[in-house]
């Protein structure tokens, strides 16, 4: 590792008096050095709980062997979610199908609105999945989620009446490991886990990417407080991830905050450029740049990488590029791709993750299912 900055060394300073840290980490400032640098300084075994599998099998061979590194979901199937491995690797199906074998076969009307069996089946799925999110202990009324053209309370209320019966008999029809109506997701069973309120043995726990936790995981994590020293890491300036349910924990995390703000990636001049940005997003740090780093701002002409903000934008970019007899290299999600080229049922409405609805029937926003197709499992 290189010399650490005095950020890094004050955050080593402040990991070995004790405290329970919150790490805001820009984008490039060596969030994982810094974080290698803290296990290293400490013969204490420690935990890290990664944002995904490939996080985590890269932190494992940069952190010293007192540290386990695994994702969330990975540290709840090995005490819980094993359990339902034969549910996990069933056959999917449709929304509405998993509808129907939980007793919704004809439409309701609200006001003046008709609700198809095929949109409420959706919508008490979504309201399980949007429960299993959360830190509530009992499925309610406010994880219902809303619809358009059933914009007032009332409606939402009438909504309600109709689908929390159906997701009451969804998730006790999740309970059983064997066998079921519903699909069982990981996301299942990280909630099961969490309901048991689990003590994750370990004298530190580092909890990596912290902007994009769901309220489920925040709260295993903050019960850890009185035997664990907690660490936060993440830049709340790239969340991104609410969809899911995700929040950004960290401005409200009881904690000691400290920042990484020198990027290891480009010159000051694109620091400069990303503080304007970092500052109409409201971002709590801004950035500064690496001396030695040239680095220029301004139009090219043949720019040599593309950046997508979504796995079907990279689809398209590859696609345009071919051709036109580019040679290509698709970097980071590819095997996501690949699997949805090998699951075409994976593109059936059913399939479709938490995305806005009409009264009327879903409206699913496909980049958000391509997106949501990230590797969950242990």
């Amino acid at each position: 590792m290189r010399t650490p900055t005095d950020e890094q060394a004050h955050a080593a300073d402040a990991f070995r008096g004790g405290h329970h840290l919150v790490l805001q980490a820009g984008a490039g400032t060596g969030k994982t050095s810094t974080l290698g640098l803290l296990a290293a300084g400490t013969p204490r075994r420690g935990r890290y709980l990664a944002f995904n599998k490939d996080i985590a099998r890269d932190a494992s061979a940069r952190f010293p062997r007192t540290v386990t590194c695994k994702t969330a979901h990975a540290t709840a199937y090995a005490a819980l979610g094993h359990r339902y491995r034969s549910r996990l690797n069933s056959p999917r199906q449709s929304a509405w199908r998993i509808g129907q074998a939980l007793g919704i076969t004809r439409p309701v009307r609200i006001g003046d609105q008709e609700i198809s069996s095929r949109t409420l089946s959706h919508t008490v799925l979504r309201t399980v999945s949007r429960f299993c999110y959360s830190a509530d202990r009992t499925l309610a009324r406010h994880h219902v989620p809303p619809l358009r053209g059933l914009n007032t309370d009332g409606a939402h209320t009438a909504l309600a009446q109709q689908v929390m019966p159906f997701a009451l008999k969804a998730w006790g029809d999740l309970q059983n490991p064997d066998h079921g109506a519903v699909r069982f997701e990981h996301d299942r069973y990280l909630k099961m886990w969490a309901l048991t309120e689990p003590r994750i043995e370990a004298d530190f726990l580092f909890l990596d990417e912290a902007q994009d936790t769901n309220p489920v995981l925040e709260e295993v994590f903050a019960a850890q407080r009185a035997h664990a020293q907690l660490v936060m890491v993440g830049d709340s300036a790239q969340a991104i991830y609410g969809w899911r349910g995700a929040q950004d924990v960290m401005t409200g995390f009881d904690a000691t905050p400290l920042t990484l703000t020198r990027s290891f990636r480009f010159g000051p001049l694109l620091a400069e450029e990303a503080n304007r940005w970092l500052t109409l997003a409201e971002a709590p740090i801004r950035l500064t740049g690496t001396e030695a780093i040239a680095t220029a701002v301004g139009p090219i002409q043949r720019p040599d990488a593309v950046l997508c903000r979504t796995n079907i934008g990279a689809m398209a970019e590859v696609m345009q590029l071919l051709a036109a007899d580019h040679r290509v290299a698709l970097t980071r999600g590819g095997q996501q791709l690949r699997v949805l080229d090998g699951s075409p049922s994976a593109l059936l409405p059913s399939a479709v993750p938490p995305a806005p609805q009409t009264a009327g029937g879903p409206a699913p926003c496909f980049d958000e299912l391509l997106m949501s197709r990230a590797s969950f499992a242990p």
